[in-house]
């Protein structure tokens, strides 16, 4: 990955991590250079540091904090593929993920060697069922090229770059080489047989017999986490539709999404125009409703107050686009609410749909709309106001700013508050993690003391032992033990699931404020 200024990986010139581009010292970081650099390659290799040339002729790095955070997501990826595209899909996603960057070649193998080994007896992978479902992650591009380095005429004079520039074109990103990858998955052999294989390998390496390198050597392809995001994006928006009008509203707008999925960017604010014709060419087959009724629907989600389906034009019998930035603004305030609700109750809800719905309000005013007693009302505006859930804007009739004389107008400032959120959600996951963490050392002789008696019965159920023989293996873990370890095992798949339900909130948050710092 990393060329080095005279002939080797690139020389690191100083060590260490912080904010923006750092300089990295194999002294300070306690590391000799070879350590350094293998590390640098495996953090590259994975997308979580990126390095540059400078003017002055050495290279800087830089980790990709965004990036590193995106592992806690890496379950939800593999799930999505496996969704979408089977048992295949989810693990040519996961061998792509766990790996950083491989060539299709090598994931197709390592896939279909996977798949075999769960297949009964006698059964196996095609290398070609592999290869199709590849080819559908990239078609979809869910899965893209990685840069390459230029070809460049080579000049004997002149020296190596310090670092290579890699480069893609964006038209190459999604195509797939031609190969014919012709085979099927094949088990793990057992010792004896790993042994033969051992002595054949030395007896062809003494031979002279060199493998040739695969046929699509040196292009490598890895996860476009992207487009995970954007198919997340989608599916929270089909979700919001079909909670507040209908299922058929949803699959409508469903149809939509998946019609501008490749040609839209993850970062633009709409979708492309469709016309209302290609919309009914392209609804699903059990959909049998009219020509009329569609454009019904379509008005309908076009007059919708939240404003998710947009009428750009009438031609074709009228253009249609989503607003994604509007669609994500509501979902993450509808998020916001219900946080206020969960966290202050009803009334406060109820205050802070009224201040969102009137902007700026006097606390007499709010109290009058949301018809709650004054002090009840003062007491929850200062405790969302604490809490950073609400602000306070001072509006001075005279420059002395008297408080006499000044307007105290409450409001909510949704970008501010979507912030603060989403700095308390990486707080409660990274307490989620050490939790997670603690429950496990505190278990650990419990839990390798389990595994030591799993790998054993395992083994002896391959060797066919008797069932009194497994049932006293089994008798090694008392009763307690057992009662200890399920009660781990449960408390650790509702730390799961609860960092799960957090990274939900933190992508919809997330999404909002990219969505609305890149707004024009």
């Amino acid at each position: 990955m990393v060329a080095a200024q005279g002939g080797n990986a690139p020389r690191p010139q100083c060590s260490g991590v912080s904010t923006g581009w750092a300089s990295l010292s194999p002294n300070r970081a306690l590391l000799c250079l070879g350590q350094v650099k293998k590390a640098l390659c495996v953090l590259i290799q994975h997308n979580l540091v990126t390095y540059q040339l400078q003017k002055r002729g050495f290279v800087e790095y830089e980790a990709q904090c965004k990036r590193v955070l995106r592992i806690l997501r890496y379950p939800r990826y593999i799930y999505t593929a496996k969704t979408l595209y089977n048992d295949t899909g989810e693990l040519i996603v996961e061998e792509l993920l766990l790996n950083g960057k491989m060539t299709m070649s090598a994931v197709v193998r390592k896939v279909a060697d996977r798949l075999t080994e769960t297949m009964e007896d006698g059964k196996t992978m095609d290398y070609t069922d592999v290869s199709n479902t590849f080819v559908r992650l990239v078609d979809t591009h869910f899965v893209q090229r990685c840069p390459l380095i230029p070809e460049t005429p080579e000049t004997p004079d002149a020296p190596p770059p310090p670092a290579p520039m890699l480069v893609i074109n964006e038209k190459d990103m999604y195509v797939v080489p031609r190969l014919n990858l012709i085979g099927k998955g094949k088990r793990r052999r057992s010792c004896d047989e790993e042994e033969n294989g051992e002595h054949k390998a030395k007896k062809q390496k003494q031979g002279g017999e060199s493998s040739e390198p695969p046929p699509d050597d040196g292009i490598y392809w890895q996860v476009n986490i992207d487009r995970f995001h954007q198919h997340f994006r989608d599916q929270g928006i089909v979700s919001a539709v079909a909670n507040r009008m209908d299922q058929t509203s949803s699959e409508i707008v469903r149809t939509m999404l998946r019609m501008s999925e490749v040609t839209t960017s993850s970062s633009a604010p709409y979708t492309q125009p469709l016309s209302s014709n290609e919309i009914f060419r392209s609804l699903p087959a059990g959909y049998n409703i009219v020509k009329q009724v569609l454009d019904q629907y379509l008005t309908l989600l076009a007059d919708d107050p939240l404003e998710f389906v947009g009428k750009s034009g009438d031609s074709g019998g009228g253009m249609y686009t989503v607003n994604l930035h509007k669609a994500l603004a509501s979902l993450a305030t509808a998020t916001l609410e219900s946080i206020v609700e969960e966290r202050f109750g009803s009334r406060c809800a109820r205050i802070f749909r009224l201040l969102l719905r009137k902007k700026h309000l006097e606390q007499k005013q709010v109290e009058d709309f949301a018809m709650i007693p004054a002090k009840e009302a003062k007491d929850m505006l200062y405790k969302m106001l604490s809490e950073n859930f609400v602000s306070l804007q001072e509006i001075p009739k005279t420059p002395d700013h008297a408080p006499s004389r000044t307007f105290y107008l409450y409001t909510v400032n949704i970008l501010s508050s979507a912030r603060m959120l989403l700095h308390r959600c990486y707080k409660s996951v990274a307490n989620l993690i050490e939790r997670r963490q603690y429950e496990t050392k505190e278990n650990k002789r419990l839990l390798e003391k389990s595994q030591r008696v799993e790998a054993i019965l395992a083994s002896m159920q391959a060797t066919g032992a008797e069932d009194a023989q497994l049932q006293e293996i089994e008798e090694m873990i008392t009763v307690p033990e057992r009662q200890q370890l399920e009660n781990l095992r449960r408390n650790v798949n509702k730390i799961d699931a609860s960092e799960n339900q957090v990274d939900e909130t933190i992508f919809v948050l997330e999404s909002f404020i990219e969505s609305t710092m890149k707004k024009p």
